[in-house]
């Protein structure tokens, strides 16, 4: 990785909320630089007003991912499909971006969702997959989300093959204590997050937390 790609700085703000009802929503806005990014031709900024708050790191589960990596980052093929065997997760992947209200456009219910204007996984960087926890029908596709393990894989079908990472750590964290820093570290390795809502439902519906895993890459096959 170059070392102009390397100087070049990489801003979020980012909110992440959980939708109230049987569906937890994820929603966000955020303003960011991709490394590939001229600095003429910034990515479009969130309408939205989000509180972000200070963020405060738990102690409770420190991520390993890397903040360098001697792997060459796979080549850049679109996304397709997301498979965590530990879960028995197996869906399509679909590239979202931000709604005319300057928020995450959520997935469907029994899909997953890449943040599109961010990093795809295999670039540098932390790509971001999410989906719901809970849906209209019952536990929807990241409902054992935060039972993954250190040492769990994630692969993800993309144009040009299948990028395979590795669980670093899992954990849950309060949403007004999102961890942007860890999540969308400035690095040149390639990291993926996948992220759903998390703890114990709420009476009135939605969840107060967000479960995180982190994960680094381990290979990439043709």
């Amino acid at each position: 990785m170059s070392s102009h790609r390397t100087a070049r700085a990489i801003r979020w703000a980012v909110g992440i909320v959980g939708a109230v009802g049987v569906a937890c929503a994820i929603l966000g806005a955020l303003v960011l630089a991709r490394p590939d990014t001229a600095p003429d031709t910034p990515p479009p900024a969130p309408t939205a007003t989000v509180d972000l708050a200070e963020i405060v790191p738990p102690t409770a589960a420190t991520p390993t991912s890397p903040l360098t990596t001697d792997s060459t980052p796979a080549p850049v093929g679109r996304p397709t499909r997301l498979s965590i065997p530990a879960i028995g997760v197996d869906e399509r992947l679909e590239g979202r971006g931000l709604t005319a209200e300057g928020a995450l456009d959520t997935p469907d219910f029994g899909d997953a969702a890449w943040y599109e204007p961010g990093p795809r996984p295999g670039e540098p960087g932390g790509a971001v997959v999410v989906a719901h926890v809970h849906g209209p029908d019952g536990p929807d596709v990241f409902w054992d989300l935060a039972t993954l393990e250190p040492g769990d894989v994630v692969r993800i079908e993309r144009t040009d093959g299948v990028a395979t990472f590795v669980v670093d750590a899992v954990e849950d964290v309060a949403k007004e204590d999102l961890p942007v820093d860890r999540i969308w570290p400035e690095t040149d390795a390639p990291l993926l997050r996948l992220i759903t809502c998390g703890g114990e439902r709420l009476p009135q519906g939605g969840y107060p937390d967000n479960t995180i895993v982190y994960a680094h890459l381990d290979e990439y096959v043709q």
